[in-house]
């Protein structure tokens, strides 16, 4: 007698074959099917899982989530969706992509799909698909547009903010503590005498001269203020929460840290100075740029008191 032999339907070699996970659920998060995909990834064979709770072959997937997205599309009776932006990923699949990509596992878009009999969901199909190269590309773009968003906020030469991004910060603080109150300085500095420098060592020792300050300013501010270049050898520092006091002492630190030791370009010591004047914010200032303006005049009164020294604007 010969032994009858089962071929399987089109669908089921679709289900079998098909690029991405199908298993389905019933109320009690049973697995009622799994294809190959699921098994592949998974490493367990449909015997293995069909007939058990989801959740004992599977004890470190988000129960309580994934318990409330099924039982959803069993009391509605329409499609959920779960996308890898939302949650990265529901199995913890390896992914077959370079490791430079930044992801520890297969990223993944879940649909929850009701399946009806009669008006009534008797089971929840769920597809997983990897979108782990979609995720890795996003993030690349997501990371180059930051980083071009950050090329754009700096000065070419010394690296930090430029004119344009600490205008915008200033602008941001100044409506804060418009709104708010509080305390809110600016200083503005520039470098004593440095047309001097560059005629008699040359635009390149200049430039160096330009970078070697930042880098010492940039060094004793502290990370909640903004640096910036204001333009050629002028200079500018934002400093929330922070009196006009305050900031004539950090004006101070400041002009201290620039005198203090010459460059050293080449061999050569070429000494540098800076003058600083300060401004804070207090009734009767209307725009941020009265505080520059405010700062910009302390700075002059500097120059003309004879260079080298700190002044607040009064």
């Amino acid at each position: 007698m010969n032994t009858p032999v089962v071929t399987p339907s089109l669908s089921d070699l679709v289900v079998e074959r098909v690029g991405f996970g199908i298993f389905v659920l019933d109320r009690d998060m049973n697995v009622l099917m799994w294809n190959r995909f699921m098994q592949d990834h998974s490493g367990l064979r449909p015997e293995q899982v069909i007939g058990r709770s989801i959740f004992s072959s599977f004890p470190e997937l988000p129960r309580v989530w994934l318990t409330r997205k099924v039982e959803s599309v069993f009391q509605l009776g329409s499609f959920a969706f779960s996308s890898w932006e939302q949650r990265p990923y529901l199995f913890k699949f390896d992914h077959d992509r370079p490791i430079t990509g930044g992801v520890d596992y297969m990223q993944q878009d879940c649909t929850f799909m009701p399946l009806m009999r009669e008006r009534e969901v008797v089971a929840v199909c769920v597809t997983v698909s990897d979108v782990t190269h979609v995720s890795i590309v996003q993030r690349e773009r997501e990371e180059a547009v930051a980083k071009l968003q950050e090329y754009a906020d700096r000065d070419g030469l010394t690296g930090i903010a430029n004119r344009r991004c600490f205008e915008m910060r200033l602008r941001d603080e100044f409506s804060r503590w418009q709104r708010y109150g509080g305390d809110l300085s600016v200083l503005l500095f520039d470098l004593d005498h440095f047309k001097k420098i560059n005629d008699q060592f040359g635009h390149m020792v200049g430039d160096t001269v330009l970078r070697v300050m930042a880098q010492r300013v940039a060094g004793v501010v502290r990370v909640q203020d903004t640096f910036g270049r204001f333009g050629g050898e002028e200079f500018a520092l934002l400093l929330p929460c922070t009196p006009l006091e305050d900031a004539m002492r950090v004006a101070e630190k400041i002009r201290q840290t620039i005198c203090d030791t010459p460059v050293d370009v080449q061999g050569d010591p070429v000494p540098v100075t800076a003058s600083v004047g300060g401004a804070a914010a207090r009734s009767g200032v209307s725009a941020y740029e009265a505080l520059i303006n405010e700062a910009d005049a302390a700075l002059y009164s500097a120059k003309r008191q004879g260079r080298n020294r700190s002044v607040a604007f009064t």
